[in-house]
C-alpha cells in the first residue's frame, strides 16, 4: 500500500483491490464524456470538483499543474498541501500554475487545501484542527461556502487519520461541520485513508453520495499513483446533487500516464456534479 506522507500506512479497511505489485491493465476510455463547467439557464450549476493528495508538492510540480489544468476544475480539494517553510508561497505558486486562486486552508488546516476557478465566488471560509489524539497527527478541514451560477454549497477538504477509531471520529466531526453551515448543498473531497468498505467510508456514504459509485467514469483507483490498486480517495455529494460523472482522469485529453505518475504518489480524482441554484 501507498505510505501515507504525513507518517504511517493507510489502513486498508474492507472491499475489493488488486494485489500489491500487479501491473493492471489500461483502463479503457469512458463510454461518456465528464461534462464541462457551466451554467444553466435557470441558475444550475455544472461544478468540476476535483480531490488531489498532492504529496506536499515533492514530487514533478509541473507535471502536478498539467494534470490540474486538464481537468479544468472549479474546485479543487487539496489534502498534503506544504505547511512548513514558505508553504503560503508554494500554495500561491501551484495555484498561480494551475490557472487558479488559494481559497483557504494549508498549514491552517493542517494540510487540507482549497482552490478555486474564478468562476467561483467565496461567501466564507474556515480551518478547522479536529481532536487529536495523544501521539498521531494532527489532522483539520479546510471548509469553505461558495456560489458557482446560482447554486450555494458548502465544500470541505479532508485527509483523514491512520487510526481507524480516530478516523471515524473525524468523520463524524466532518459531517457534523458540514450539517452545521445550514448550507443544503455539501461537497467533500479527500484521501480518506481507507478503502469503501470501511466503516469511515460507510459512515460518510450514508450521509453523502459516494460520487464515484454513483456513476463512475474514467479509473477507479488512486493509491498508488504508479500502481493503483485501491480507492482511499474519494468526492462525496450531498443529496439534491446530481453526479454526472466521477473518477481518476484517466484518458481525459491533456492528462499523461507520465504525467500521473509524476506528480504525486495519489492519483486525483475528478467529478461533475449538478448543483441546483439556491431560492432566492
Amino acid at each position: 500500500m501507498a505510505p501515507d506522507r504525513t507518517g504511517g500506512r493507510p489502513h486498508p479497511g474492507a472491499g475489493t483491490a488488486g494485489p500489491a505489485g500487479t501491473a493492471r491493465a489500461a483502463v479503457p476510455p469512458s463510454p461518456f464524456p465528464l461534462p464541462p463547467s457551466g451554467t444553466e439557464p435557470d441558475g444550475t450549476a455544472v461544478v468540476r470538483v476535483l480531490g488531489y493528495n498532492i504529496r506536499s508538492m515533492r514530487d514533478d510540480t509541473a507535471a502536478l499543474a498539467r494534470v490540474i489544468r486538464a481537468c479544468a476544475p472549479d474546485l479543487v480539494c487539496v489534502q498534503e498541501a506544504p505547511r512548513f517553510f514558505r508553504w503560503r508561497k508554494h500554495a500561491a505558486r501551484l495555484a498561480r500554475e494551475s490557472g487558479l486562486v488559494v481559497v483557504t486552508g494549508g498549514a491552517t488546516a493542517a494540510g487540507p487545501l482549497l482552490l478555486s476557478s474564478l468562476r467561483v465566488h467565496v461567501e466564507s471560509t474556515e480551518d478547522v484542527l479536529l481532536p487529536r489524539t495523544p501521539g498521531l497527527h494532527q489532522r483539520g478541514l479546510a471548509t469553505a461556502v461558495v456560489r458557482v451560477g446560482g447554486a450555494r454549497l458548502a465544500v470541505a477538504s479532508c485527509h483523514l487519520s491512520l487510526s481507524a477509531p480516530e478516523r471515524l471520529r473525524q468523520a463524524e466531526a466532518l459531517l457534523a461541520h458540514s450539517a452545521a453551515t445550514g448550507v443544503p448543498h455539501t461537497v467533500v473531497a479527500g484521501d480518506i485513508n481507507e478503502r469503501p468498505g470501511g466503516r469511515s467510508w460507510r459512515r460518510l456514504a450514508g450521509e453523502l453520495q459516494d460520487a464515484y459509485a454513483v456513476r463512475p467514469w474514467g479509473g477507479e483507483y488512486t493509491s498508488t499513483a504508479r500502481n493503483p490498486h485501491q480507492r482511499i480517495d474519494g468526492v462525496f455529494a450531498g443529496p439534491g446533487i446530481e453526479v454526472l460523472g466521477c473518477g481518476v482522469p484517466v484518458g481525459l485529453p491533456g492528462v499523461t500516464g507520465a504525467d500521473l505518475e509524476a506528480a504525486s504518489d495519489h492519483r486525483p480524482v475528478l467529478a461533475a456534479l449538478r448543483v441546483p441554484p439556491f431560492p432566492r
